[in-house]
């Protein structure tokens, strides 16, 4: 198992992909005490301001970012744009000046920098700015609708969206079928695999996009 270090592990993909390490430590880096943590993981807590430095200074095999808020969350584009693409890129660029040489992100299925919806565009712009940085490998998860336990108060339009699911997904066919929903532990499972391949020296190198149909096949 690689030296991990992952960012957003509090939220539903974050937690789980700490959950399908078991007994093999990661290092989690956050901004507020991560509860029920395993004692085997490494916990560092420090303002985002200083993530840069200190993944530089840990020098992970792999960073995994689930790192992720909503604009409503977040309370303005400006504010989410700096935790999913600044922030992001932030500890992207320390893992760099420390040499990893694998990152996997969690992004969305439709990123695409020249997206008319912000939420898209921003994640689209992000998946660009990290290939500029020139991982040996990039891994770019994009998953459909998220189904499972989030931590924290829940989203009316995810909690609609996600009780419609079967009904919806049964209407995604061909090409759409990447828009279907899928469990946040089938995301997490194919990131751990991601993972476990490149340390592994399997999977080769380069930039990878992962949507539904291939995050099914690594979680298997």
């Amino acid at each position: 198992m690689p030296d991990a270090l992952i960012i957003g592990a509090t939220g539903l993909i974050g937690s789980a992909v700490v959950e399908r390490f078991g007994s093999n430590p990661v290092t989690v880096l956050a901004r507020r005490e991560v509860e029920g943590l395993a004692a085997q993981h490494q916990q560092l807590i420090a303002p985002s301001e200083r993530w840069t430095d200190i993944i530089a200074a840990e020098k992970p095999a792999v960073l995994i970012s689930c790192l992720g808020t909503t604009i409503r969350q977040a309370g303005s584009q400006a504010a989410f744009r700096a935790v999913d693409h600044d922030l992001v890129l932030a500890a992207a660029r320390g893992a760099k000046a420390g040499g990893t040489p694998h990152m996997i992100l969690v992004s969305s299925v439709g990123a695409a920098a020249k997206s008319g919806n912000f939420y898209l565009r921003t994640k689209g712009e992000t998946e660009d700015d990290l290939r500029a940085l020139g991982f040996d490998r990039l891994d770019l998860i994009r998953p459909g609708l998220l189904r499972g336990d989030r931590p924290g108060p829940q989203r009316l339009g995810e909690g609609i969206a996600t009780i419609a699911a079967p009904l919806t997904d049964a209407l995604l066919h061909g090409s759409f079928r990447r828009y279907r929903s899928i469990s946040g532990d089938s995301v997490a499972a194919a990131i751990v695999a991601l993972a476990e391949r490149a340390a592994a020296g399997r999977g080769g190198s380069g930039v990878h996009i992962h949507e539904n149909d291939a995050i099914r096949a690594l979680a298997d």
